[in-house]
């Protein structure tokens, strides 16, 4: 049997109907399980010969439906997966976590699962066994006295009683960090489905990879990145290599940040609908992110990259022609990354300000998360000044606060809860060394096309190469909300 794949909307099988429970085996099973954003998973141990198996299957199905996929009622909180005990492939796998029947249901954090194994023998401990699930009523009514909720097998996507809307919680930013891969990973999909790549453009995207490559804040999307950087030369302009290069078509060479992204749903960056919020909210995040960890020398050209990439790669016309219009009010370079996070700062501020009277009118706001400036008074009181005689509609803000707050707000705690994965990723596999990414990078010179040489040479100067992915930008950084995005 092949190997399983993990796509967004879950693990498809043979028949029409898709599978919501995630199949895995062997070679994926710590992977997947260490990758995941959801807090807790269930892995479900059985045979495919097993008749009381397959009769529980469709139980299984209706629980996992409301928790995995780009349906999910509930997504980024239970990872609902199945492993077969069957296949060859398996036996260690399922001796390892004491399958003695089929099926068998554990329970516990995705983490714990990673290289762990389950004996229960030894008393109670953080992976549990699931005594009550023989349906799905009773699976879910044994998951809600384990998190003391209240889910239904009918709730709908986007009806979550989980749903965050607290702007003071600064502790929901650290969910972001999986909505940026995201937002990466979408934006890329737009770009080959658009068919954006053209010879006039390529420089502009070689710089904005060359800027993810060295300050993305997710570890995987800046080793994606830097992959696809390093294979430039087999980027042809509209020709059916492109797609291939970044993971679109067969054969699926990249994912620019890692396997199972785009995952199909939003988390910090969630509405109250379907419509509203997501890849928007999600880019500006990441280009928030971006803004706080470039250098001082760095922040001119990090400037004209990211309007250079809006420009040219962002599919909504008035967005694109607004915010190109913001980047060339801009009259003097600059020399501070402190003035270049907070004229984005400033920038999304008056996107939001131009939205909160145009949104309302046009029925396209979302009451649950309203357009609001941006940091509201519960995240950062120090952000506002204390005047008296001004417009009570008038802010005077404190820069000098709002660029602590933004640093700490979308620098150290955005990677808060990632970096516990990331740790435990890192011993579990060694990622490419700055000598490995050197050596590809010279390997690859003599045959990186003209345009693309000369975007990654003037790129390396001011982001420090291909090799500084590795350097002291791998600061520790930590990860509110409202809808200011």
């Amino acid at each position: 049997m092949g190997r399983s794949t993990i796509s967004v909307r879950g693990f498809k099988n043979q028949s029409e109907k898709p599978d919501y429970a995630v199949e895995l085996n062997a070679t994926n099973f710590d992977s997947v399980l260490s990758e995941t954003p959801a807090t807790h998973a269930i892995v479900e141990f059985f045979a495919h010969w097993c008749p009381a198996c397959r009769n529980y299957k469709p139980q299984y199905e209706k629980v996992a439906k409301i928790f995995n996929g780009a349906d999910a009622a509930h997504p980024g909180i239970i990872l609902m997966t199945r492993v077969d005990c069957a296949l060859k492939i398996n036996t260690n796998l399922c001796d390892k976590f004491s399958v003695g029947h089929y099926p068998t249901l554990l329970w516990g954090p995705p983490s714990k699962f990673v290289h762990g194994s389950f004996d229960p023998n030894q008393g109670k401990g953080e992976i549990l066994s699931i005594d009550d699930g023989r349906t799905a009523e009773r699976l879910l009514n044994w998951i809600n006295k384990q998190l003391s909720s209240s889910y239904l097998l009918d709730d709908q996507k986007f009806e979550n009683d989980q749903l965050q809307k607290n702007s003071s919680d600064i502790g929901q930013i650290a969910q972001a960090i999986y909505d940026i891969e995201e937002a990466t990973s979408t934006a890329f999909d737009i770009i080959l489905d658009h068919k954006m790549i053209k010879s006039e453009t390529q420089f502009a995207l070689v710089k904005f990879l060359q800027l993810l490559v060295v300050h993305h804040p997710s570890r995987r999307c800046r080793k994606g990145t830097a992959e696809i950087l390093v294979d430039f030369d087999n980027i042809s302009v509209d020709k059916k290599e492109t797609e291939s290069i970044f993971g679109v078509g067969e054969p699926r060479h990249y994912d620019i940040c890692g396997k199972g992204v785009p995952r199909g749903y939003w988390m910090f960056c969630r509405g109250s609908t379907n419509e509203t919020r997501g890849f928007s909210c999600g880019l500006w995040v990441l280009l928030h992110s971006l803004s706080v960890r470039v250098d001082d020398g760095e922040s001119e050209l990090a400037f004209s990259t990211i309007c250079d990439f809006i420009h040219n790669f962002f599919v909504c016309e008035e967005c694109r022609q607004h915010f190109y219009s913001m980047c060339s009010s801009v009259s003097s370079p600059f020399k501070k990354s402190r003035d270049f996070a907070l004229w984005l700062w400033s920038a999304h501020n008056k996107v939001n300000e131009r939205l909160m009277k145009e949104e309302p009118s046009l029925g396209t706001n979302d009451p649950e998360f309203p357009k609001i400036v941006w940091p509201p008074r519960q995240l950062c009181p120090s952000c506002y000044a204390i005047t008296t005689g001004k417009d009570s509609n008038e802010i005077e803000w404190d820069h000098d606060k709002v660029y602590t707050f933004l640093k700490d707000y979308y620098g150290k705690e955005l990677v808060t809860l990632y970096k516990k994965k990331e740790l435990l990723a890192q011993r579990r596999s060694a990622w490419l060394t700055a000598e490995d990414l050197t050596a590809l990078t010279s390997a690859n010179a003599l045959v990186v096309p003209l345009g693309a040489a000369l975007a990654i040479a003037v790129a390396s100067c001011a982001f420090g190469a291909l090799a500084c992915y590795w350097r002291q930008h791998q600061k520790s950084r930590k990860p509110p909300r409202k809808s200011w995005n």
